[in-house]
């Protein structure tokens, strides 16, 4: 008869960010041991709260699955020496398998016999194996830190204080770290005592009569629903930012929702700031008007009931009065601080060892800016302001409160900025070009915070790149994918003519023109270029068929909006014209043809066929109009045009020997296909397209 199985593992309060990923690993591990041991089980549910992580699994069978199975080993060749004694590699295997060679038997598979062993294993009740695979799981299971307490050298993300562990109604015999296991678990730290669970099937409800909600999803729905019912009845919105309600989601056993106020005094202060302060100290959720604008009220869950909660408010309002007029405090003095000295004091915070301090990263800044406002040719007043906000957009990063709160780099900036007199359009760069600072976060709206954003990311990367950091696998601790996604990001969203080699050799000149680089040049412009054609495949996977995706990329991605742009017109080619197969397959024709030229130009007095002539002047009459609507970015033009050669190809096939006996015909012929091959390239790689 199947039996439920606990096992839950009493902890110190473990840290928020750490509890998700270790309640899936526990839940992983679990269930890889179980199917490593051929135990059949039913539903497994994990829960978790600051002090806990459990998991309960349905229905686990009483004992191992038997095996039975025949194993294959080496061929008979291999298996017999020359006088019929079993080699060395029967032997082996014979060992590996723990059996006696007497045991073989041969088998034909595929024209040749192999040796074969059978092996039978009676399955042990699971009650023998169970503890030694609980502490087995416990000892696997990894966190971001670990600690060790008492005299013990186990280490786990915090100390242990209880465990249950049952199998059905039968407590499994464990110890760790001098903690033996029961079937008492604890409930609330002040609402709760102990508890002790008769079967796992009681785990849930038992711990919920202690003040404990230890479903994950029921808890996090339980503050959802409060939060929603208190701004419905006050009239309020209420920012409810995921990472934050998971953080909180795991501070709380039993959450309760409950707001306070605080002075409307602090509202002079910018809103980012005062919510800053409030998410990131106190773990609050601000409150919005309708127009989005912050009033003077915080909404916090106590890990509690609803007793005494004006109590609880009148205390949490202590704190962060204290904590807003620190911030308050901060943002006085920093306007106290001139541009022109905070620049100063960049000089002494180091960038990079090997790349200067953040005083030389913004001289770089400021020549690549300068150079990307040429390119694209910016009007003087938009240069001159590239020019200002390049000069001044690290300013902040010497004051108090992005000093207090790093993320709000660019927030206090384009605040104290705006104070001093700078231009909007300067000040508003200054937010920018931070932007996108995630996936998903807007691009900079302006060409002046556009400019000078892609002047710092492609700074960062080049600059990495020049001193050999070049991220690997999953490692990028200066983030540099997020930021050549940024950079890929703003080049569409603005529709730049920017290539990339040209941004390539601005930055890479840029850094020679301050410090050597310790490799070639040519070995950072391949590596920029294959990094960025990753950035610009992921985008267009997001976008069209991973064949389309190949097609494109293959014709290159030096202008990343003409790339998106073949991208989705070859897409919706592909999905939306019935015959766009014919036309795909006439130019694979030509391809394969083209490939066999000897580099000669087509000759006109040559072509001594009409079906020829016609696909000669078919393509002389689109071949510049195509071109350019490739240079121009126009994919759909380009497209027809090249698509309307699809019958001029077809007939010169059907009716024309490419290969003909006379050499200087057919070179010519020859000519004439890669001519067209070469333009087909520069759209797509055809021949890349897979059909159903």
């Amino acid at each position: 008869m199947a039996k439920d199985l606990l096992f839950e593992i009493g902890l110190e309060e473990m840290p928020a960010r750490f509890i998700r990923s270790a309640m899936e690993q526990l839940k992983e591990r679990t269930v890889k041991w179980l199917d490593e041991q051929l135990i059949r089980h039913g539903d497994v549910h994990v829960y978790a709260t600051p002090r806990r992580l459990a998991v309960l699994v349905k229905e686990v069978a009483e004992k191992q699955e038997d095996v039975h199975e025949e194993v294959k080993g080496p061929s008979r060749k291999i298996a017999l020496d020359e006088n019929g004694q079993w080699s060395k590699a029967a032997l082996g295997f014979a060992r590996s398998q723990g059996a006696d060679p007497e045991q073989f038997t041969f088998k034909e598979l595929g024209g040749t016999e192999y040796v074969y062993v059978s092996k039978s294993r009676i399955g042990v009740e699971t009650s023998s194996i169970v503890a030694g695979g609980l502490l087995d799981i416990l000892h696997a299971m990894s966190f971001p830190k670990n600690m060790r307490w008492g005299s013990y050298d186990f280490k786990f993300v915090r100390p242990i204080r209880w465990i249950v562990a049952l199998l059905g109604s039968e407590i499994i015999d464990i110890e760790i770290a001098g903690v033996k296991s029961g079937n008492v678990t604890r409930g609330h730290r002040f609402l709760g005592g102990e508890i002790a669970i008769d079967q796992p099937s009681d785990y849930v409800e038992a711990l919920r009569a202690g003040h404990v909600i230890a479903d994950v999803n029921e808890r996090q729905e339980m503050i959802v629903k409060q939060i929603n019912g208190l701004a419905e009845a006050q009239g309020w919105h209420i920012s409810v930012k995921e990472d934050l309600l998971e953080e909180v989601l795991f501070l709380v056993e039993t959450p309760t929702v409950l707001y306070g106020t605080f002075e409307e005094s602090f509202l002079h202060i910018p809103q980012e700031v005062l919510i800053t302060s409030m998410r990131e100290h106190q773990r609050y959720f601000p409150v919005l008007n309708s127009q989005g604008e912050l009033l003077p009220y915080f909404v916090t869950v106590r890990n509690g009931n609803a007793e005494h909660l004006d109590v609880i408010a009148k205390g949490n309002e202590k704190v962060l009065r204290a904590r807003l007029s620190d911030a308050k405090f901060f943002y006085e003095e920093d306007q106290k601080l001139a541009i022109k000295d905070a620049l100063s004091k960049l000089e002494s915070i180091v960038f990079h060892e090997e790349l200067g301090t953040v005083g030389d990263k913004v001289r770089r800044i400021r020549r690549n800016a300068e150079k990307l406002a040429a390119v694209l040719q910016a009007d003087a007043s938009t240069a001159e302001a590239v020019n200002r906000t390049a000069e001044i957009c690290k300013f902040d990063l010497v004051t108090q409160m992005v000093y207090e709160f790093p993320e709000l780099q660019g927030v206090m900036g384009e605040d104290y900025a705006r104070k001093a007199g700078e231009p909007e359009a300067v000040a508003k760069a200054i937010f920018e070009h931070y932007q996108p600072r995630f996936a998903g976060d807007a691009a900079p709206g302006s060409a002046v915070g556009s400019i000078v954003s892609i002047a710092d990311k492609i700074d960062t990367i080049a600059g990495c790149f020049s001193i050999g950091i070049v991220p690997t696998g999953s490692q990028d601790p200066y983030g540099l994918r997020r930021q050549a996604a940024g950079i890929v990001q703003i080049i569409l969203e603005h529709k730049l003519s920017l290539a990339l080699p040209v941004l390539f050799d601005i930055a890479l000149e840029t850094h020679e023109h301050f410090h050597e680089l310790k490799r070639t040049k040519d070995e950072i412009l391949k590596d920029l270029a294959d990094f960025f054609g990753l950035r610009i495949k992921k985008t267009l996977s997001d976008l069209v068929r991973y064949d389309v995706v190949d097609a494109v990329i293959s014709a290159g991605y030096d202008d990343v909006v003409s790339v998106i742009a073949r991208g989705e017109t070859l897409m919706a080619a592909v999905s939306g014209q019935s015959d766009f197969k014919t036309t795909v397959e006439s130019f694979g024709r030509v391809s394969n043809l083209a490939a066999k030229a000897s580099g000669e130009k087509v000759r006109s007095d040559l072509l001594n066929e009409p079906e020829e002539s016609q696909l000669y002047e078919a393509w002389k009459a689109v071949t510049a109009d195509y071109r350019e609507a490739v240079e121009k970015r126009d994919a759909g033009r380009a497209l027809e045009l090249i698509s309307s050669l699809k019958n001029s190809i077809t007939l010169f096939f059907d009716q024309v020997m490419v290969m003909a006996e006379d050499e200087a015909i057919r070179t010519n012929r020859l000519a004439l296909l890669k001519a067209i091959d070469e333009d087909l390239k520069i759209f797509a790689d055809f021949s890349k397209l897979v059909w159903a």
